[in-house]
């Protein structure tokens, strides 16, 4: 019937007996086949031996529907795919028919044949039941190796249209939603190709690494029977955050932040702990020290890496540990206006990032300027207090308060920006001494005047790297600071933060006792150690204390990552001569507050001037030309801000080469972000839709997101599997059961795997929940090219070679090009370093060796001059 006139058409007769006969078998319980055949047998319609009674005799039972199940590919124009069905698992209970056979694991679907795999027919007494049923059957199969419209034809049944039996012939062509998210998800054979690439070819991070001992035992979380009971989270929501300030301030006990899930492994482990193994604890937290101030678990590095090297959505990590610990206070590091990020951001990019940590379960964020710029931190500051969350504002706190000899940070310095922190609208105030560069005298004196300078609680942040500071806690604690940081025992000491077991008992008895039951601080501190044991290959080999730190003053969190940077350069056998070169250049800056990115800035020159064999003198000549960092350029150009006394004019003349500095705040400077227009534009580089967070985690890192993006679509939620798992792969036997959801675990068993075959391909064999499986992946050895890369003549000054070993990110000039000098030829990416080589003269291109990509080692040749 024509659904605008009313009209009834004939469409068409066919005597044969057509696919859609299931339908008319389950309502009549007539066997249609067998009839025909009782037929050609000279059987009469009517009679019992034909199987067919007469048309009176009829009768209608209940309601079915059809599915037909096909290769047919709905995001390619229902284009029949063909291959190998690397899994096939049938749908099945009451009301279900298949009719099918030819499809199995194993099987070939090849083009010269109907794409059909199974006809589904689901019967049931009303017409939503049977909707109902063929919804579920369709749920269930489990077809893998070839593409189908299995999740289009969910769309189709689940649509209100067709559950209301209001559509035409023409609802496919007019509804465009069905073609909407067809793709499953497939979590299962992505984990399992990822676990076949890393136990072939292991994973990027650990490969040629020390290992595990094989018999390290997996983390164990320690059983806590306690109810979860109100903490410092309820009593934020009651308060508000001044209420909740005003409170902290008039604790007579001292209050204690866990750094173990942030600051912790950032600086003992390059930040590389999961979240695998950050979540499982957090409950017995919630359930064991619920006094604790806050779990500082977000933020600074991790936001990055999670994405970067592990493959994870830090979004999801912070939801887990809000999910697991809902009494206590989530805290971050948030860098200002760079936000989590290495550079500035426009403004709205940076209040719309706040509102979503907020949203997903940040209370309290930690506001720094790497330069202890107060106007580079009030956006932040601002964006956080319309939240309703608590601004915690830190000071940056660098040199020797009690050394003349550097007056440049002296108390009067401190005790002034906590007043003006304060006017500007913080909560609260952070001394964050990312270097460990605080001693027991100075923190006396330093927290005796802050408590004078403000009415705000103080907040302590320190790092143990020279082995002291544990002393500066106590001498802080008796000079009347508000909370401490520490670090559970496990992920204490050395460049992390001081012990917190040992800080805990230190106080037991005394006015300011936190409170907090040791024997859980143990038993905790077992499964971080258990945890730790996993990631050996990130370990950094400083054994002990370093009273070195006071020459280079290096953040802690940035210690363990710089040594990755220079063992990346193959320059792990000179670090002590890295370390002088971090001490030099901070000090040929001007003797800056180092912390991410301004700490980042001094590492990339550290790090280049050991490369190029470059000394201070040679930086400073003003005739010898130098490929400085693009990180020292914008930095001395003042895209971080401007540090007290600004930069020494000279050297920011020759980096800058020209080119005009500035000294407005930087995002005073940005156009705000189109961001309704950068969602859109991202929707369409994907071809999908995408949540808040993932389009924040744009706007910090458009690259490492869409990389992400696009690993997360090969290998699915590696985050759900155990760390040894991630990083080394399974062993023949080895068995792992990871929780895709909520009720929804994998039983993965590795049973073998092939010899390389002539494609270089290797045939891993698991069995995945009782059915066996099969993936193929490259061995990436048997590739591997030895191919001898042309290396740039010393002395020849038209051959531009290599400064060091990395990844060309772009090349910008081409051959017969005309060059000036001080053009861009092209740049190097090292790890997160970027630097760009310039024309030291006027001259034409005259070969380009390399392209973008391309991976390249120390003086290879990448461009000739004349």
């Amino acid at each position: 019937m024509d659904a605008e006139t009313g009209l009834f058409y004939f469409i068409e007769v066919n005597p044969r007996i057509q696919v859609e006969h299931t339908v008319t078998e389950l309502v009549t319980g007539i066997d249609i086949v067998k009839a025909q055949i009782r037929i050609i047998e000279n059987h009469a319609i009517g009679t019992p031996s034909s199987g067919v009674p007469e048309q009176n005799s009829i009768k209608l039972n209940g309601h079915a529907l059809q599915c037909r199940i096909t290769t047919e590919d709905p995001e390619n124009n229902f284009i029949p795919d063909y291959g190998r069905i690397t899994a096939y698992r049938q749908a099945s209970g009451f009301g279900i028919r298949l009719d099918g056979g030819t499809a199995y694991s194993g099987g070939i679907v090849t083009r010269y044949y109907d794409p059909l795999l199974e006809k589904v027919t689901a019967w049931a007494p009303t017409p939503q039941e049977a909707i109902h049923r063929m919804d579920r059957a369709l749920r269930e199969f489990r077809i893998r190796g070839v593409a189908t419209n299995l999740t289009f034809l969910e769309a189709i049944i689940s649509h209100p249209k067709f559950r209301t039996n209001n559509y035409t012939t023409r609802f496919i062509d007019t509804t465009p939603e069905l073609f909407r998210q067809v793709k499953r998800q497939d979590r299962a054979t992505k984990l399992l190709t990822y676990l076949a690439d890393v136990t072939v070819n292991g994973h990027p991070e650990t490969r040629g690494r020390q290992r595990p001992p094989g018999d390290t035992a997996r983390p164990t979380v320690p059983y806590a029977d306690a109810d979860i009971k109100p903490g410092t989270k309820q009593m934020l929501d009651e308060l508000g955050p001044k209420g909740f300030a005003h409170w902290v301030r008039g604790q007579e006990q001292v209050l204690l932040t866990d750094t173990t899930m942030r600051d912790g492994h950032q600086s003992l482990l390059a930040t590389r702990v999961r979240t695998y193994d950050i979540a499982r604890i957090a409950g017995t937290y919630a359930r064991t020290l619920p006094n604790l101030f806050s779990l500082e678990c977000w933020g600074g590095a991790t936001f990055d890496v999670s994405m970067r090297f592990l493959t994870e959505d830090p979004w999801e990590r912070l939801a887990l540990i809000r999910e697991g610990a809902p009494n206590l206070l989530l805290q971050m590091l948030l860098r200002g206006a760079n936000g989590v990020g290495y550079k500035n951001y426009a403004d709205n990019v940076v209040k719309y990032f706040v509102r979503q940590a907020a949203k997903g379960g940040i209370d309290v964020f930690r506001v720094f300027d790497c330069l202890n710029w107060v106007d580079n931190m009030r956006v932040s500051m601002d964006a956080v207090a319309e939240e309703n969350k608590i601004c915690e504002a830190a000071i940056c706190y660098t040199g020797d308060i009690l050394n003349s000899a550097r007056p440049k940070y002296d108390l009067k310095y401190y005790t002034s920006l906590a007043a003006e922190l304060e006017k500007a609208g913080a909560h609260m105030i952070a001394l964050k001494d990312m270097a460990g560069l605080l001693k027991p005298a100075a923190a006396s004196v330093l927290f005796k005047a802050l408590r004078e300078a403000t009415d705000l609680p103080i907040h302590f942040h320190t790092h143990d790297t020279s082995g002291i500071s544990a002393a500066t806690v106590l001498a802080a604690v008796d000079a009347g600071v508000d909370v401490i940081d520490a670090a559970m025992d496990a992920f204490s000491g050395n460049t992390s933060q001081p012990c917190l077991g040992s800080i805990v008992e230190a106080l037991r008895g005394s006015e300011r006792d936190p409170g907090l039951d040791a024997e859980w601080i143990r038993r905790i501190s077992l499964y971080w150690e258990a945890v730790r044991r996993q990631y050996v290959a990130f370990e950094s080999d400083l054994k002990g204390p370093a009273s070195e730190v006071y020459l280079h003053e290096m953040p802690g969190g940035q210690f363990t990552n710089l040594k990755e940077q220079a063992r990346s350069l193959g320059l792990e056998t000179k670090w002590h001569k890295v370390a002088q070169a971090y001490a030099d250049a901070n000090q040929m800056f001007g003797d800056i507050v180092k912390v991410t990115p301004s700490s980042k800035v001094v590492g990339d020159m550290a790090l280049t001037m050991i490369s190029q064999d470059l000394t201070v003198a040679d930086v400073e000549d003003p005739i010898k030309d130098i490929a400085f960092p693009d990180s020292v350029v914008s930095m001395l150009k003042g895209d971080l801000g401007q540090p007290p006394g600004g930069w020494p004019p000279a050297l920011q003349r020759k980096a800058l080469k020209g080119d005009i500095p500035y000294t407005e705040r930087p995002g005073s400077l940005l156009d705000p972000a189109d961001l309704e227009a950068e969602y859109k534009a991202l929707e369409a580089k994907l071809d999908r839709m995408i949540s808040e967070t993932e389009f924040t985690s744009y706007l910090m890192y458009p690259k490492v997101f869409c990389d992400f993006a696009e690993a997360y679509e090969t290998y699915g939620p590696v985050s759900v599997l155990p760390s040894d798992a991630y990083f080394y792969g399974l062993a023949p036997g080895e068995e792992i059961l990871p929780e895709i959801e909520k009720g929804k675990t994998l039983v993965v068993q590795l049973l073998a795997t092939s010899d390389i075959d002539e494609q270089g391909m290797v045939k891993v064999f698991f069995e995945l929940n009782g059915q066996p499986r099969l993936i193929k992946v490259p061995d990436r050895s048997s590739n591997a090219s030895s191919a001898n890369h042309r290396k740039a003549e010393t002395g020849n000054p038209n051959q531009i070679g290599a400064p060091m070993p990395g990844v060309v990110s772009t090349v910008a000039v081409s051959v017969g090009q005309n060059l000036k000098a001080g053009d861009v030829l092209l740049s190097i990416e090292a790890m997160k370093m970027e630097t760009a080589m310039h024309a030291d003269k006027d001259a034409v291109v005259v070969e380009v060796l390399v392209k973008p990509g391309q991976q390249i080692d120390a003086k290879d040749l990448l461009i000739v001059l004349q």
